[in-house]
């Protein structure tokens, strides 16, 4: 464990010159094994550095000429599982909404006239939210808009 947190840090710290500069300034003390003396590890870090700025233009440049041949980016699976995500949640919100319509009805039918009366009937008979929470007067609209559609 102990030397799984050393090299994570080590990792972190090869290629930030700044930091490497900070400790050096702050007369901490490290021991560099397998350069044999701090000042090797700044050159090591500023190399670093600049090869990770480097990297960093070789991967942008590398995307923009791959869109540039129309090539599609990202993960090609992603649209279809979204869109698998999306339609389980609207059909579970469908499924709530229809199941809560008819106690909506009923607060209507016995004088409920606008979202917020609407609202405080649902609470009143303690019917929570499709979250488990208290009615409010947009919940109620969102849910008569989905039962309308």
């Amino acid at each position: 464990m102990l030397s799984t947190l050393v090299h994570e840090m080590a990792h972190l710290w090869q290629r930030d010159v700044h930091f490497i500069s900070g400790l050096m300034a702050h007369k901490t003390p490290f021991l560099v094994a397998d350069l044999g003396c701090a000042f090797l590890l700044h050159l090591y870090a500023a190399l670093a550095e600049k090869e990770r700025a480097l990297i960093s233009q070789r991967t942008k440049a590398a995307l923009a000429a791959a869109k540039a041949r129309g090539q599609a980016l990202g993960n090609p699976r992603l649209a279809t599982a979204r869109a698998t995500v999306n339609a389980t949640r609207m059909a579970g919100a469908d499924t709530f909404a229809a199941t809560v319509a008819p106690v909506i009805a009923e607060a209507r039918a016995a004088g409920a006239k606008s979202l917020r009366q609407i609202a405080a009937a649902l609470n009143g008979r303690g019917v929570a939210t499709a979250r488990g929470g208290k009615w409010e007067a947009a919940t109620v609209a969102n849910i008569l808009r989905r039962v309308a559609a």
